[in-house]
């Protein structure tokens, strides 16, 4: 399974994994130890849990769709990117180069702001 080869890629790869019901193919956009902030009010954390957490969220076959993406912070190996999905929710995220050149989230926070 081909991976994200800018920061920016993930996003994209994340909503074709989720919309095809992929939760393995979305745990290998994060890092083995990565940090995950969900289930709301929740901290999950390993690439193992994290596939868990989605194949739970997959198992009612929901449907994404894509938001605005701000632009990427890029320093080094890091990359900020945050994105305003359609219900006005905003997502904040750290990928990190890996030593491939490939990219991986170390962080995600799905909903660090709601809409009023």
């Amino acid at each position: 399974m081909p991976g994200a080869t800018t920061p920016d890629e993930l996003g994209r790869l994340f909503l074709q994994r989720a919309n095809a019901g992929d939760a393995d193919g979305l745990a290998a956009l994060y890092e083995p130890d990565a940090v995950l902030a969900f289930p709301a009010g929740a901290t999950t954390v390993g690439r193992d849990a994290i596939r868990r957490v989605y194949a739970d969220l997959l198992a009612d076959r929901p449907r994404f769709e894509p938001g605005r993406p701000a632009p990427t912070l890029l320093r080094d190996d890091l990359a900020l990117t945050s994105t305003v999905l359609a219900d006005g929710s905003v997502t904040a995220e750290v990928a990190r180069r890996q030593p491939d050149g490939s990219w991986l989230w170390a962080i995600d926070h799905p909903r660090i702001a709601h809409p009023a």
